[in-house]
């Protein structure tokens, strides 16, 4: 049985009333009461604590994907720094080279996009069916996803491909 309260009653003085009115109606029956606002509570707690162990390992894992990129990216610019001397000495930029360096990143972040998109998506509809009422899944948060991957991409990578451009050439030339 769902009773509402008036809100301009307080609950102290109102269930007393409440308990002789369904003493009346079942006696053999024991009067138990749940508060509506307390239920709901309870029953969204365990998503709660998923939401928040999901968010702190979402964090751990784009950190630990940021030191792998960043080691990849400071190994590829090791690796190619004579091809940098080169291309410095014949008047690439920091732009050009900039580009060069990262280009690999951003082709291997695309692929990664179009490969887990699906993927979430299909895990995400399936989670999603286990609630009465849902929302449905928009388009833009899995682009919205994947241009926050190819930033934080970018940015990791840049460091290193800049920090490459701009060394000076003759260095990487001599040691060679």
């Amino acid at each position: 049985m769902n009773v509402k309260i008036n809100a301009n009653f307080s609950v102290s003085n109102a269930l007393p009333k409440i308990e002789a009115i369904f003493k009346k109606i079942t006696p053999a029956a024991p009067f138990q009461y749940k508060f509506a606002d307390e239920e709901y509570a309870l029953k969204f707690s365990t998503e709660q604590k998923i939401s928040k162990l999901a968010t702190i390992f979402a964090v751990l894992a784009i950190f630990i994907s940021c030191l792998g990129i960043f080691g990849l990216a400071s190994y590829v610019a090791e690796q190619r720094t004579k091809e940098i001397g080169i291309r410095k000495v014949l008047g690439a930029s920091v732009s050009n080279l900039w580009q060069l360096l990262s280009r690999d990143f951003v082709v291997l972040v695309i692929v990664s996009c179009f490969i887990a998109t699906p993927v979430a998506h299909y895990f995400m509809q399936k989670w999603l069916l286990g609630y009465q009422y849902r929302t449905d899944l928009s388009w833009w948060i899995f682009v919205a996803s994947g241009i926050g991957a190819l930033i934080i991409t970018l940015l990791t990578v840049s460091f290193q491909a800049i920090k490459a451009a701009v060394a000076k050439p003759v260095n990487s030339l001599r040691s060679e």
